[in-house]
């Protein structure tokens, strides 16, 4: 069972996402808060696997509720609900730790396949609007950045880094590669942890801040034929 924490402060928002996911048999919602002082005392007592985060919000906002968890190193993953898809606060809330985001009137099938996503520790990235995010938000990188982000990766992570980039999730990484999604694993747990980066959102916003990956152009994509691939090998 994957438990779920809602944090919003309307009433009637908190009620509409309780019911959808509360609808399958593998989700449940535990808790629900309606700031980002209550949501991190609620997170502490129930430690849940999801906590679906607002931004704007009394008391405490969204922002810095995901910060502080972030700086507890809390299991739970956070995924922030937004009334905007090109949003500043929301791509600050990416780079603070939170897993991805969604809209809120996102539909039901889409909700609940995000919370399972981050439940199972992927990220959500959705190629056309993160991206169109983190290029909107992302900081110019500094001269000479990408060759030491060169440096510390082989060129299979780099080429791991690359699709990750373009959201491309593992199993969508192990085709394009013609590995193993075990294999995949292996190589973006390495790349994370040479970046110092805590999740795959964070590994692309580093990406794009350091010129590895360029806003405007499109992620380079091997071809699937084993080619590229092999091109790649350290």
């Amino acid at each position: 069972m994957t438990t779920v924490v809602l944090v919003d402060d309307q009433q009637l928002i908190r009620d509409g996402f309780k019911l959808m996911l509360n609808l399958e048999p593998d989700l449940e919602v535990v808790g629900e808060a309606g700031d980002g002082k209550a949501a991190l005392a609620l997170t502490a007592q129930l430690h849940p696997d999801v906590v679906l985060m607002d931004i704007r919000m009394p008391v405490m906002d969204g922002l810095e509720a995901v910060r502080r968890l972030s700086a507890a190193h809390t299991a739970s993953a956070v995924l922030v609900l937004t009334t905007f898809d090109l949003d500043e606060y929301v791509f600050q809330a990416l780079r603070d730790g939170a897993r991805g985001f969604l809209l809120k009137d996102a539909p039901r099938e889409q909700l609940v396949h995000a919370v399972r996503a981050v439940a199972a520790g992927e990220s959500l990235l959705a190629p056309a609007i993160t991206r169109r995010l983190i290029e909107r938000y992302v900081r110019r990188p500094a001269p000479g950045s990408a060759p030491g982000l060169l440096a510390v990766l082989t060129g299979r992570e780099q080429t791991v880094l690359r699709l990750l980039a373009g959201g491309l999730s593992n199993a969508e990484i192990a085709a394009d590669l013609v590995v193993g999604e075990a294999t995949v694993k292996t190589h973006v747990a390495r790349l994370l942890a040479k970046l110092g980066v805590r999740d795959r959102v964070q590994a692309v916003i580093a990406a794009y801040e350091s010129g590895f990956v360029e806003p405007g152009r499109e992620p380079l994509r091997p071809t699937g034929s084993g080619s590229s691939a092999a091109a790649s090998r350290p």
